[in-house]
């Protein structure tokens, strides 16, 4: 039996070279608590807790060869992918397969945690798996992608982007529509009564565009 009743947005996981670098920016700066973490065969994890729900998990690369070897030598440090939890994967996957994605890395073989993935050049430039601000080049593949095939509620943001979230999820994913930009991650978007130290740019470590908003 499933232990969600519904989808939830449950997690953005960073790819780093080394996660001990991680600590520093997430604890100190962030606020973050170390939650859990393993090894995983070809790359090891670790997740942070904070304030309100969110979580972060940091990846990175075990063994000689692996996935996240080459995202790592491709993009160079930055968000991998986001997870949602889901009732039922086989029902996720047919809304998936119907909305015109292919699945890829499907895997029940594991009771308690079965996965399937959408590859990222269907799924607006991001790994998604099934279990941050982002940007899209059409509003109605978006729509398809949070609403039809993850059953988010989406709604107008402030700037003019698409809202979209989760009932009894504590995190949202923002989507920015531009026609002629290429689609991917822009930033992860921090909610935090004090002021943060974030850098204008990628963080130097993370790989990632920290935007602090109003709670």
């Amino acid at each position: 039996m499933s232990l969600v009743d519904r989808v939830l947005f449950d997690h953005i996981a960073i790819a780093l070279p080394r996660m001990a670098d991680a600590a520093p920016f997430l604890c100190a700066e962030l606020g973050g608590e170390p939650d859990a973490g393993q090894p995983s065969g070809v790359f090891a994890w670790g997740t942070y807790r904070f304030e309100g729900g969110g979580s972060i998990e940091i990846m990175e690369p075990a063994g000689p060869s692996g996935f996240l070897h080459r995202f790592l030598a491709e993009r160079g440090a930055g968000i991998h992918h986001v997870t949602f939890k889901v009732p039922s994967l086989a029902e996720a996957c047919a809304r998936a397969e119907s909305a015109g994605y292919d699945i890829i890395g499907r895997d029940e073989s594991d009771p308690e945690w079965k996965e399937a993935f959408l590859h990222p050049k269907q799924a607006l430039g991001i790994v998604v798996q099934f279990a941050e601000p982002m940007r899209g080049q059409s509003m109605e593949r978006a729509v398809t992608q949070w609403t039809t095939v993850l059953q988010g509620t989406a709604a107008g943001g402030p700037r003019g982007e698409l809202v979209f979230s989760w009932s009894d999820s504590p995190m949202r994913l923002a989507v920015e529509i531009d026609p002629v930009q290429d689609e991917g991650p822009i930033a992860l978007e921090v909610a935090s009564r004090r002021r943060l130290s974030l850098p204008l740019g990628p963080h130097p470590v993370l790989g990632t565009v920290f935007r602090q908003v109003e709670m």
